[in-house]
C-alpha cells in the first residue's frame, strides 16, 4: 500500500470560533502547512454552514485536506518542524481536532 497516495483530512473544532480565528487558522494552515515535500494537494478553509443535511457534520470550524504522494512524504510531514511551530502556535485554541487518514 505505501506506493499510493495518502489523503489527510483533518477537522479543526474552536474554543473561539468568532470569524477571526477561523481566518487565523486557515491563514497559519496556508503559511506552515503547504510547504512540506510530497504534497500532490492542498486545501483548507471554514466549514460550508449552509449546507445542513441530516449527513452533514457540523462539529467542526476548519478543515485541512493534504494528499501526499505517498505514505512516507506522509510521516516526514508529521516530523517537519513547520507543521510543529503551526500545532504550537495555534493548539492553544483547538477544542478537538478529528484525523481521517486514507489511501487515494
Amino acid at each position: 500500500m505505501s506506493a499510493e497516495r495518502l489523503a489527510h483530512n483533518v477537522f479543526f473544532q474552536l474554543k473561539d470560533n468568532s470569524p477571526a480565528q477561523v481566518d487565523a487558522l486557515v491563514a497559519a494552515c496556508k503559511k506552515y502547512l503547504n510547504v512540506q515535500p510530497g504534497i500532490v494537494f492542498f486545501a483548507t478553509g471554514p466549514r460550508c454552514q449552509e449546507l445542513t443535511r441530516d449527513v452533514n457534520a457540523t462539529d467542526w470550524d476548519v478543515g485541512l485536506h493534504l494528499v501526499f504522494v505517498d505514505k512516507a512524504a506522509h510521516d516526514a510531514y508529521q516530523d517537519d518542524a513547520t507543521h510543529n511551530q503551526f500545532i504550537a502556535e495555534m493548539k492553544g485554541n483547538w477544542a478537538s481536532v478529528r484525523v481521517f487518514d486514507s489511501y487515494v
